[in-house]
């Protein structure tokens, strides 16, 4: 979840779910066919492909898609209310 006027971050959210999970980097990077350079790479992205979000939240067994919807619907409403 993002913090009241902050915009979503992707990778950092992606960082938060494997810390979560208790995964470790090396492992993440193997499961989504990736060096951990490029894993690493990933956490500092705010926008990625679909398709690789779509490995990762196999991967990771987390919904990103309903997130950033949530995360969209909560912007909207923050904006509704400032008007």
């Amino acid at each position: 979840m993002t913090e009241p006027g902050k915009e979503y971050h992707i990778g950092a959210n992606i960082r938060r779910e494997l810390i979560r999970q208790e995964r470790s980097v090396a492992w993440f990077a193997r499961k989504i066919h990736c060096s951990r350079t490029n894993a690493y790479k990933i956490f500092e992205k705010d926008n990625l492909d679909i398709k690789l979000l779509q490995r990762i939240s196999t991967v990771l067994n987390y919904d990103f898609f309903r997130e950033l919807s949530e995360e969209r619907c909560r912007q909207n409403d923050d904006t509704s209310e400032t008007h």
